[in-house]
């Protein structure tokens, strides 16, 4: 019988894997943690997201950064890499689902979610710090105005954020774990959050989750890439031996370990990339539902431009308040730290039309109309500062599927209508907004010719359900058809949340380890 080398290993550090960590450690696991992006400290993050080789995730150009861009023929995707995962880039925003979500999907049956999550919602937001953001800036007011001008200022909210609003620049003893965890410095309302936070003021799962469980013995290696997960059998003693290699070096040299259990913890990308391979090797019993019920928040990226220099957007937390203009719609303004201008390389007059050439001439026209409009635009000096990204978000729900190629994962429609970056209620919300503003808007060339909608938000793969013809893994995250494996990250989420879903992540990860037993007990 092989040397068992840990209990539990963890692929991946986003919030699944993080809370995975600490909780496992708690019941007196030995785990180890295996991630393929870069450990990064706050002065190592970009002043701006103009360097791509600290911003970007391109291996293949040797950047190594935090957060990586994915284009599939039905969707593109934002995600996040590093050692704490999306929370090293995402917005910070706790936002809890509304009813909807619970009682569709392919868990809806399999519990009370909305009642059973709560306890859990409560410990994530704990855990995370959340807190109401105390200060509405320009792209917040904007919106406010917008909500009254609807006549449904009761809609528009604050948002619930993951970040330290102590006294600006001042660092004090930890704030949050009775002295057991580091310390903290007040946030300046930069608005660097999605380039990584320089400044300690940003929950991020290294200053909390990791943090504890790294205190705890939990093992953290960066820069490693897992690439096969293989079941042994010896002597009636289930272990699992899990090959590693180095993710940013050009000579990649493989490492084996054994374990107990394992928690794929590595996001949509990572965790139903690896669990497709898997199953076409060496864990041929996975579910044949791996890949499917793949969901986005029926999302639209719009950049929101003005022509005005004496305007600041750029200042506040990534996201400081939110619109539900009605059940089914919510609308956030997104702000980026001052001189992050790199989303102007690609942006093009956000045009409507059912085809790639109307969408083509629509944009020219809007060039011959507006010629001197649009170059004061695009040569605005500081564009984080003179724009605002409107994050467009619905609880519509269609399904991709991701299925391996040749190169590559590819995507492919399964159940209700294509993704489309052209929303008829995105363009309208947009519009308002601008006539408020005095702003235009503008979007990803992705989105204007090729039709093809970005979304941070990749959600699904790995769903729920009762049985294995149903779901890839049981109400516990337990993957069918193997002990003692978990699957906790965005690809557990089986229904559209509609809103940012990183606190439900959470959520269901604390619930999943809830009911694993202490080792003593085990």
């Amino acid at each position: 019988m092989p040397d068992i080398n840990y209990d539990y290993v963890i692929i991946g550090s986003g919030f699944g894997g993080a809370v995975s960590a600490l909780r496992l450690s708690e019941k007196g696991y030995k785990v180890l943690v295996v991630e393929k992006g870069k450990w990064y400290q706050s002065e190592d993050f970009p002043k701006s997201n103009w360097n791509l080789k600290k911003w970007l995730w391109l291996p293949s150009l040797h950047f190594f950064g935090i957060m990586k861009m994915t284009f599939f023929k039905h969707i593109g995707i934002l995600s996040g890499t590093g050692v704490g995962g999306g929370s090293l880039v995402y917005a910070n925003t706790l936002a809890q689902p509304k009813t909807a979500f619970y009682r569709t999907g392919s868990w809806h049956h399999l519990a009370d979610w909305e009642k059973e999550l709560q306890p859990y919602y409560e410990t994530a937001n704990k855990m995370l710090g959340a807190a109401v953001n105390p200060n509405l800036e320009l792209g917040d007011q904007l919106l406010k105005k917008l909500a009254v001008a609807q006549q449904r200022e009761a809609y528009f909210e604050p948002t619930k954020v993951s970040v330290f609003f102590g006294e600006a620049d001042v660092t004090v003893p930890d704030p949050f774990f009775d002295g057991k965890g580091p310390e903290r410095t007040g946030c300046n309302s930069c608005g660097g959050c999605m380039t990584g936070c320089r400044y300690n003021a940003k929950n991020s799962l290294d200053k909390n989750y990791l943090y504890l469980a790294e205190k705890n013995g939990v093992e953290i290696v960066a820069e490693q890439e897992v690439i096969d997960v293989v079941e042994l059998d010896t002597d009636g003693n289930k272990l699992y031996e899990i090959t590693y290699r180095d993710s940013t070096k050009i000579f990649r040299r493989k490492r084996k370990i054994t374990s107990k259990g394992v928690v794929f913890s590595g996001g949509v990308l990572g965790t139903v990339k690896l669990l497709l391979k898997l199953k076409k090797g060496s864990l041929p019993n996975l579910s044949d539902k791996v890949g499917e019920d793949i969901r986005t928040n029926n999302e639209s990226l719009i950049f929101s431009v003005s022509p005005d220099k004496e305007k600041d957007f750029s200042k506040g937390v990534a996201i400081g308040s939110i619109y539900h203009s009605d059940d089914h719609t919510h609308l956030e303004p997104v702000r980026y730290t001052q001189g992050s201008g790199f989303w102007r390389t690609g942006i093009l007059p956000f045009v409507m039309g059912k085809s790639v050439f109307i969408r083509f001439f629509k944009i020219l026209g809007e060039y011959i109309k507006h010629p001197l409009a649009y170059f004061r635009l695009y040569t605005v000096r500081d564009f984080a500062k003179q724009s605002v990204v409107l994050l467009f978000m619905q609880h519509i729900d269609s399904t991709l599927s991701l299925r391996r190629g040749m190169f590559r994962m590819k995507s492919k429609v399964t159940e209700g209508t294509k993704p489309t970056a052209h929303i008829p209620d995105a363009k309208k919300l947009a519009d308002a907004y601008n006539q408020i503003s005095g702003n235009r808007s503008f979007v990803y060339i992705t989105e204007s010719i090729f039709n093809i909608p970005s979304t941070a938000h990749i959600l699904g793969g790995a769903v729920m359900g009762a049985t294995k013809q149903e779901g890839v893994i049981d109400k516990y995250n337990k993957v069918f058809g193997y002990d003692n494996m978990y699957v906790c990250d965005g690809s557990v989420i089986s229904a559209n949340p509609g809103v940012n879903p990183s606190l439900t992540i959470t959520a269901l990860s604390e619930r999943a380890m809830s009911k694993i037993k202490d080792k003593k007990n085990y």
